[in-house]
């Protein structure tokens, strides 16, 4: 055979070799882009580099998978639910406890189903594999909390955390192969994005409504910074039936 033929033949060879390593890395590419959505972009842009963040993101995936994640029980996602309804609800009055406790119950519920509690940063990796689509929201909540342990954030700021904090609680407490569905006290789904039905709620809390988490800011309504004893009766929480009739029969 001719040497010519056979140069041709090598360069063939290698042609098709570059052109299968390359559609192999494309298909890497893509997969990971669909597993972590928007976190593929961020790790991207963190590392300026496709590359090392591709690795970093694969390499979350395998200590992912070391892990034994279990879902809750169905009694602990109804006491945490309730759990949840009290601190959101406590947020009224005091909404730096209330976004502590917040920050305290998702931290209670992540080591129930398996998560090792070291550094957050490491944590917020291990969370972007399952949650990719809220890791981001636990990100901010937790830099809003590190603030307000310094007693730098304000109330509508505070407000922001407790609902960051609520998108990652409820993938938490869905059951698996739930499709989206989070668990309710009554047994029943919330769809997710929604708060967990409640029995009531103060009517001055604009702050903890149903709108979804991300985006721009959350509410057009300021929670007061005022005791409640000191607010305009228009904007106090409305009494329960139940204390009305207490105060009547004294």
């Amino acid at each position: 055979m001719a040497t010519w033929l056979w140069i041709v033949i090598v360069i063939v060879v290698v042609l098709i070799a570059l052109t299968a390593a390359m559609a192999a890395r494309r298909r890497r590419t893509m997969a990971l882009r669909e597993r972590f959505g928007p976190e593929y972009d961020r790790a991207v842009g963190a590392r300026e580099d496709q590359r090392a963040a591709e690795a970093d993101l694969r390499g979350r995936e395998r200590e992912r998978a070391r892990l034994d994640i279990r879902p809750l029980s169905e009694a602990a996602r109804l006491r945490y639910t309730e759990e949840w309804r009290v601190i959101q609800q406590g947020f009224v009055d005091q909404p730096e406890e209330a976004t502590t406790a917040g920050y305290d119950l998702v931290n209670r519920v992540m080591a129930e189903r398996g998560y090792p509690m070291r550094d957050f940063d490491a944590r917020a990796d291990l969370v972007s594999v399952d949650h990719p689509d809220v890791v981001e929201n636990y990100r901010v909540a937790h830099g809003i909390h590190e603030r307000a342990r310094q007693h730098q954030a304000s109330t509508e700021d505070l407000r922001e955390a407790l609902l960051r904090y609520r998108s990652l609680f409820e993938e938490l407490l869905r059951p698996d192969g739930a499709d989206g569905q989070a668990a309710a006290p009554d047994g029943q789904a919330a769809p997710t994005g929604q708060a967990v039905p409640e029995p009531r709620r103060p009517v001055s809390d604009p702050a903890l409504d149903d709108r979804p988490v991300s985006g721009p800011p959350l509410s057009d309504r300021p929670v007061s910074d005022q005791p409640v004893s000191e607010r305009p009766l228009s904007e106090r929480p409305a009494r329960s039936q139940q204390a009305t009739d207490v105060e009547e029969q004294r």
